[in-house]
């Protein structure tokens, strides 16, 4: 079995933690709404094919009020007009981050979202995609476990 990073270096988790913290705040204070940080994290979470963060994550984005249809159809949000433009702007910011190295097409698609979501927003929503990314790879790395839930979330014993 693989160790927890979280339980094998404690303090390291916790600067990752209060860094996490820092970052979700400066975002939502330069512009960025809840909704747009859940699906920029549920995003980049099923790129990286991290379960846990995925699970955590969907349930935060829908009790961010993130609608479900959004969240069925999120592999899909190039072909779905679902998603409006700001929506589309940290999407393909969670893509260009999560797919590295950056490719002309992710260069084009982050000055799209640049023009979209102004400097501010832009920085906030890229660093939202360098934290979840940073904690996908401990999960996956720590072979975090998903638990079974019911219909509310609630973890099922």
């Amino acid at each position: 079995m693989t160790p927890y990073l979280d339980k094998s270096a404690p303090e390291a988790w916790q600067a990752a933690r209060a860094w996490s913290v820092v970052v979700a705040e400066g975002a939502l204070a330069h512009g960025l709404t809840a909704q747009e940080v859940e699906l920029l994290k549920v995003r980049a979470s099923q790129l990286n094919a991290c379960a846990y963060c995925l699970d955590l994550h969907s349930r935060e984005a829908r009790a961010a009020g993130v609608p479900q249809q959004k969240l069925d159809m999120l592999p899909a949000w190039r072909d779905a007009e679902l998603y409006d433009e700001r929506d589309r702007a940290v999407l393909a910011i969670a893509e260009a981050a999560t797919l590295l190295p950056l490719t002309e097409d992710a260069r084009a698609d982050l000055v799209g979202a640049r023009a979209v979501l102004g400097e501010a927003a832009y920085v906030a929503a890229e660093w939202i995609a360098v934290a979840i990314n940073a904690f996908n790879r401990i999960s996956i790395l720590s072979g975090h476990r998903v638990n079974p839930r019911d219909g509310e979330g609630r973890l099922v014993r």
